[in-house]
């Protein structure tokens, strides 16, 4: 286990290092198409995607090949390869909701794997192969300090999730265990379908509810923060994010058995991180019945077209029949983010300053019915107007420069290699947390949160991020004398890299260096 989480780490650190072009310059096999004709630009750009994939996917290969060599060490390599190309199959296809029925039956929901939490390699690698086709086609592709918000909102996520310990289902399996009106077998082939449309189902519910009540909508605005639209944005959600939406599947609980819940719950959030993306245009046929992702970019939209619409998660046809559909508009540039968006790359303040805002909202009223209605009635409510708000009065955003902060390279490289390190703290939590005390647990959590926040802060250029980086660093510097005990190499290499690591943000403290941002569109 330890292997494959350094495994992922090392990839998580290739990958977005190579998002700033620092491992490998591929930019010498980039070809301008459009001065190619098409037939031949189509096939140079054919060859280049194979070329870039073949460079990323050798490198994935090697570091699993790490990771089977410790996994499988007793077993011969051809069945280690066989059971290797297995699985992975298995794990791309779960992020398509690519499954084999009888291959995910449980009994019980202790018994579901957490797939999420498995696909973390393959959003990875997901991101990385989007950021090269989008770069093929003419974009930018994924900003560094974008992209690491997105991911650092996902682990926020995750970590939520190891603190609650599944709290959020018990309710669920309470009222199957008590009220359930129908015994559904577990194991059979029906059961499962039904499993899948109810979840699917029960989140069109539920995700138009967290658009359309405001103390939702301050959990799930986290989602919709980036003013870019990539698979990142597909993990960046709101830690709190299960107990807003919990109730709306509790329905099912009196037919659908419990681990099935649990189990197409995951599916279904795999299958909406791909959708997130500007380099597919366009499933066909598939469009009419599939969520995608040009029906997908239309919800995440800032435009008056774009608000409130799309809320289907696997299947569109919610929205078709509920009259929440509208295709998207080739001739209308999609602007992504907030309407009135927050330039920040802080996690943790992206993932709470609306709160405050609904607060804010409820002091400025007098009477009770109008305090109810600023908490649980649409984020563009104000009195006089219906339950969602003013349509008239609702802005039109059509352009606008996206928020960006210009960092020394040295100082990006700074914050990967740091990242880096929380990101593998983070996946040495997720394989031991269930054998540590709550309190040990927490002091984790806190340990990456914080770490996360910082380097948010940092990537902003606040000005208060030195010294917060400071104490951070001198903290961590302390504590890691523990490892040296057990593993002195990297116990001394970390209190190295720590203590040199307070004495640079130190000396930026006291002005004897500085970091210069420039806003860019």
């Amino acid at each position: 286990m330890t292997t494959i989480r350094l495994t992922i780490a090392l990839h998580c650190l290739w990958g977005v290092a190579w998002f700033r072009g620092r491992v490998v310059n591929f930019s010498v096999l980039t070809l301008p198409l459009k001065h190619v004709k098409p037939a031949i630009g189509d096939i140079v750009f054919v060859y280049q995607v194979a070329l870039h994939f073949f460079f990323n996917f050798t490198s994935f290969v090697f570091f699993v090949k790490m990771a089977v060599d410790m996994s499988y060490a007793n077993a011969t390599m051809d069945n280690g390869l066989a059971q290797l190309v297995t699985s992975h199959v298995k794990g791309v296809g779960r992020m398509f909701y690519i499954h084999s029925p009888q291959d995910t039956m449980f009994e019980r929901p202790e018994e579901v794997p957490n797939f999420f939490r498995q696909s973390w390699p393959y959003f990875l690698i997901f991101m990385v192969l989007e950021h090269i086709v989008l770069r093929l086609k003419g974009h930018k592709g994924i900003r560094l300090n974008d992209g690491i918000t997105s991911i650092s909102h996902g682990i926020f996520q995750e970590c939520g999730r190891l603190v609650w310990r599944g709290a959020e289902s018990y309710f669920y399996m309470w009222i199957y265990t008590n009220y359930r009106i129908v015994d559904l077998p577990w194991d059979n082939t029906l059961t499962w379908y039904a499993a899948a449309i109810g979840v699917d189902f029960c989140y069109y519910w539920m995700h138009r509810a967290c658009h359309e009540v405001h103390i939702l909508w301050a959990q799930h605005q986290v989602h919709h923060t980036s003013e870019d639209f990539n698979m990142g944005v597909g993990i960046r959600q709101s830690v709190i994010q299960g107990w807003c939406g919990f109730i709306f599947y509790l329905p099912l609980a009196l037919a659908i058995p419990p681990a099935q819940f649990v189990m197409h719950h995951q599916f279904s959030y795999l299958y909406m991180f791909w959708i997130h993306t500007e380099a597919i245009k366009s499933l066909g046929p598939l469009e009419y019945i599939l969520n995608t992702p040009s029906h997908h970019r239309v919800h995440h939209g800032s435009n008056k077209y774009c608000l409130d619409v799309n809320y289907g998660g696997v299947l569109i046809i919610w929205d078709r029949i509920f009259g929440t559909f509208r295709p998207e508009i080739d001739k209308i540039q999609i602007v992504y983010g907030l309407i009135y968006n927050q330039p920040s790359f802080n996690p943790l303040y992206l993932q709470s300053f609306y709160t405050g805002y609904v607060v804010d909202k409820f002091k400025r009223f007098e009477t009770v019915g109008d305090k109810f209605r600023a908490i649980f009635w649409g984020p563009s409510w104000e009195p006089g107007t219906a339950r969602l708000g003013d349509e008239d009065q609702k802005i039109d955003i059509e352009i606008r420069d996206k928020y960006d902060v210009h960092l020394p390279a040295w100082c990006n490289l700074y914050l990967v290699a740091h990242y880096a390190i929380v990101f593998y703290g983070f996946f040495d939590l997720t394989g031991r947390y269930m054998g540590m005390t709550p309190i040990s647990v927490l002091i984790f959590v806190f340990y990456i949160i914080a770490s996360l926040t910082i380097i948010g802060m940092l990537f902003d250029n606040s000005n208060c991020a030195p010294l917060l980086e400071v104490i951070r660093c001198s903290v961590l510097a302390f504590f890691t004398r523990s490892i040296t005990a057990t593993n002195p190499g990297l116990g001394t290499s970390l209190q190295l890299l720590y203590v040199a690591s307070a004495m640079f943000w130190c000396m930026h403290t006291l002005k004897l260096l500085e970091i210069k941002k420039s806003k860019v569109e």
